[in-house]
């Protein structure tokens, strides 16, 4: 049965998405016993070199952190906030304000500016059917939704639980360490998230620890950081105008 709360489901962190369990280890690992193989196709990196030349300079943007800079990068009007904006969208304010609300760019030590730094590095992107003309990254991947929805049942799991490679070929490793002795080289397909090793305040634990997962030949083991994709990661969108231009057009961010 095809569920709506995979049409899309994106929030804005996989660390509100994720149960606390994945967070603090306290549920105990599942059964280590195979699962249906439910494969992926990545999304593309878009071949227009405008693009990726304004998310070369984007990345710029992040590392230098003035917010003025940032400002002429972002649409000023019209920019969308989808998913969690709750009671902090403002339709009143600038693009540029509602983004730095929405990413907390300047929350902490600037770890909003490091998100929007990753957001530039992310190569894929794609379109959003209720927006012409707007990419988002990062982008979807393609996949079976009733072969998921089956997987999901047939585990008795959470769709949030379930995360995928970047790229063929990640490691599954015995221990959270690149030296760790290999258990089995992992394709693009959905792995299930048992729990994260220590994770930074208000980091993306995709992003910074090593992750604990099931396979579905039932091994479990370690997979190292920023090797991982999650359906509920948050996602960056861009427009490009009539003369060429791109800008931060949107964000979508947390619910279901």
């Amino acid at each position: 049965m095809r569920r709506a709360w995979l049409v899309p489901i994106v929030l804005s962190t996989f660390i509100a998405a994720t149960p606390a369990f994945a967070q603090g280890g306290a549920r105990p690992s599942p059964d280590a016993k195979p699962f249906d193989t439910v494969n992926v196709k990545l999304a593309s990196q878009p071949g227009d070199p405008s693009f990726a030349a304004f998310r070369q300079n984007l990345g710029a943007v992040a590392k230098g952190r003035v917010f003025e800079t940032l400002a002429r990068n972002v649409v000023s009007h019209g920019f969308f906030w989808d998913r969690d904006f709750a009671n902090d969208f403002d339709p009143k304010r600038t693009g540029a304000e509602n983004l730095a609300t929405a990413i907390r760019l300047e929350q902490g030590s600037g770890a909003g500016w490091q998100m929007l730094a990753d957001f530039a590095a992310e190569p894929t992107a794609s379109a959003i059917p209720t927006a012409p003309g707007v990419l988002c990254a990062p982008g979807r991947p393609l996949f079976e939704q009733d072969d998921f929805d089956r997987l999901v049942d047939a585990t008795r799991s959470s769709p949030t639980e379930w995360v995928y490679p970047h790229t063929a070929g990640v490691e599954l490793r015995a221990a959270p360490r690149p030296a760790s002795s290999p258990v089995e080289t992992l394709g693009t397909y959905f792995v299930r998230v048992i729990h994260f090793e220590t994770v930074p305040a208000n980091a993306d634990p995709l992003r910074t620890a090593w992750t604990r997962v099931a396979a579905p030949s039932g091994k479990i083991g370690y997979v190292a950081p920023d090797t991982l994709n999650s359906l509920a990661a948050a996602r960056l969108c861009y427009i490009k105008d009539i003369t060429g231009r791109w800008s931060i057009t949107g964000f979508i961010g947390g619910g279901n």
